[in-house]
C-alpha cells in the first residue's frame, strides 16, 4: 500500500498526484504544507494502490522520485 494526503478546504478534501510510501510520511508532508497555507482547515491521509512517486523528509522537503 501507499498513501496520499488531501487538504480540507471549505469542508471538501482535495488530493493531488503526490503518493508516498508510508502513512507517517504522508502525514508529515501534509503537516508541512499546512504550515505554509492559511485557507485549509485540516488534512486527510488515505491509502491508495497508486505507485509511490514522491518522498518526504523534514530536511529535504517533498521530492519527486
Amino acid at each position: 500500500m501507499s498513501y496520499k494526503y488531501g487538504m480540507i478546504v471549505e469542508g471538501k478534501t482535495s488530493f493531488n498526484a503526490v503518493v508516498l510510501a508510508t502513512h507517517a510520511e504522508a502525514d508529515d508532508a501534509a503537516r508541512e504544507l499546512m504550515s505554509r497555507w492559511f485557507v485549509p482547515t485540516g488534512w486527510e491521509v488515505v491509502e491508495t494502490t497508486d505507485a509511490v512517486n514522491y518522498t518526504f523528509d523534514w530536511d529535504k522537503g517533498l521530492q519527486s522520485n
